[in-house]
């Protein structure tokens, strides 16, 4: 297996620490307002990242940190009169339904920044021991940047670089313009809680390197978070973490392409985000798991734009394979095809979705080809072989029927058989769909081919559209 480690710049052979196993820790939100896609788009990268990992026998601890406090959370809680903890239990509830619904497996561990406050303290009080951070005159506890060799390696910045894009004015509590904070000191209202220097919380870097060293150790396999956090956040984390305990820190960094809108990419300080609920529950998505489809359709370290036509295409895609596994019982037992073995290449090289993706599709076609050779036996082996790869891409767990059907709203005209005023918005029922079949196929049966054409067209209308097959029932699914 081939992974792009971000670290060293290129493609390397994966080698776990520990054979069969893998502990691999990915950055979290800060709870202080409702995920948008950008974040869907890192969790799913990672969570098909470890789903790939179980699928090929490795037993994965995953972590997946909780930023509890920080200035935004404080500033937030403050302007709606709230308590920091209603806040974030608040938006860690909203986070949780938002992830569920996008079909991520929840972390083997969570920590919050909160309930690791002994632990980063104890931390911090090695780095000022190796006289790697130090108290500045404010009270906060400052790291120096300047006294770790390598800084910047994982971002290909240099110090020299970066010192001249610093502020002219530097922060009078700073040595260097470049440090930074470790523990802040409480100002008046703030939440706070007791160290050696004084009351005070954690700084947003320390937070993840005394819960990876908690959870994972001193060294752990993979390290992965957004394209973003390169610089300054995981840089700090390499900083911090290995001075402190003197040893390698992560083995492999991954990291994922941006989500744009616009070719502009997705966040809250540029306000041109989509929240996660608002996605899932809008009309052109029928399932999660086309948004899941759509984010797998492209390599997780290039940029994503998102658009309703790119969710449309993820649907009409996603649309095929469920129509290819239609009227067939996935068998018990199978011998992987051709198709497995190119999944798993893909797969095994960087995790490349879209080739997996191909894959899967190839096995949709052959499946349509055993049904049309009544080779009955045949496409039920196949169809449990894409139910297994899908599963690998989290998607594929819903009964075909069950997907292809789910309501969508469509404009229709009114009609003689369809009360509604003249381009209202309405939905067909099932039941009505299945009223409307039933009254083609009986003019047909009559050969009375204009009104079942009248029928079909109607129903094309409201978004139905119908699979007639020789000698089977009509079916039907949703456009």
């Amino acid at each position: 297996m081939q992974i792009f480690n971000s670290y060293t710049g290129r493609k390397e052979e994966f080698k776990p620490l520990q054979p069969g196993v893998v502990r691999m820790y990915l950055c979290g939100d800060t709870v202080y307002d409702f995920c948008h896609m950008g974040h869907a788009r890192s969790k799913t990268a990672f969570d098909i990242v470890r789903r790939y990992f179980q699928y090929r026998g490795y037993k994965v601890t995953f972590v997946r940190n909780i930023t509890d406090i920080d200035d935004n959370i404080i500033k937030r809680a403050h302007e709606n009169g709230e308590s920091v903890q209603s806040l974030t239990g608040r938006f860690t509830k909203a986070m949780h339904e938002d992830y569920d619904r996008l079909g991520l497996l929840r972390p083997d561990f969570e920590p919050k920044a909160t309930e690791h406050v002994p632990g980063i303290i104890a931390m911090i009080e090695k780095l000022i021991a190796k006289d790697y951070a130090y108290v500045a005159p404010n009270g906060d506890v400052m790291y120096s940047v300047s006294k770790f060799d390598g800084y910047g390696k994982l971002s290909g910045r240099q110090l020299s670089d970066l010192r001249a894009g610093a502020r002219v004015a530097v922060d009078e509590a700073k040595r260097d313009p470049l440090d930074f904070v470790l523990w802040k000191h409480a100002k008046p209202g703030e939440p706070h809680w007791s160290s050696p220097w004084g009351e005070g919380r954690p700084g947003w870097h320390i937070e993840c390197s005394a819960m990876t060293y908690e959870l994972l150790g001193a060294t752990f396999d993979i390290h992965a978070g957004g394209m973003d956090l390169k610089f300054p956040h995981h840089e700090n984390e390499i900083a911090q973490s290995c001075a402190a305990t003197g040893e390698g820190f992560a083995n492999l960094w991954m990291h994922n392409g941006f989500l744009n809108v616009d070719d502009e990419k997705m966040s809250k300080s540029l306000n041109n985000f989509f929240r996660i609920r608002d996605v899932l529950d809008s009309d052109i998505v029928r399932d999660p798991e086309v948004v899941r489809f759509f984010l797998a359709s492209s390599h997780y370290r290039g940029p994503i734009n998102y658009s309703t036509a790119q969710i449309e295409q993820a649907d009409a895609a996603l649309s095929r394979l469920y129509t290819a596994l239609r009227d067939i019982e996935p068998a018990e037992g199978y011998e992987p095809s051709e198709a497995t073995r190119k999944f798993e290449a893909a797969m095994d090289d960087d995790f490349n979705t879209p080739e997996a993706v191909a894959a899967l599709q190839g096995l949709a076609t052959e499946i349509n080809r055993a049904k049309d050779a009544n080779e009955w036996g045949k496409a039920s082996a196949l169809a449990a072989e894409l139910r297994k790869l899908g599963g690998v891409l989290g998607v594929l767990y819903l009964q075909p029927d069950e997907f292809l059907r789910k309501p969508r709203v469509v404009t229709v005209v009114a009609t003689d058989t369809i009360d509604v005023s003249d381009g209202a918005v309405v939905q067909l029922s099932d039941a009505d769909v299945e009223r409307l079949i039933a009254e083609r196929s009986a003019a047909r049966a009559a050969k009375n081919f204009k009104e079942s054409d009248r029928i079909r067209d109607e129903l094309t209308e409201a978004g139905v559209i119908l699979e007639d097959k020789p000698g089977r029932p009509t079916t039907w699914r949703r456009a």
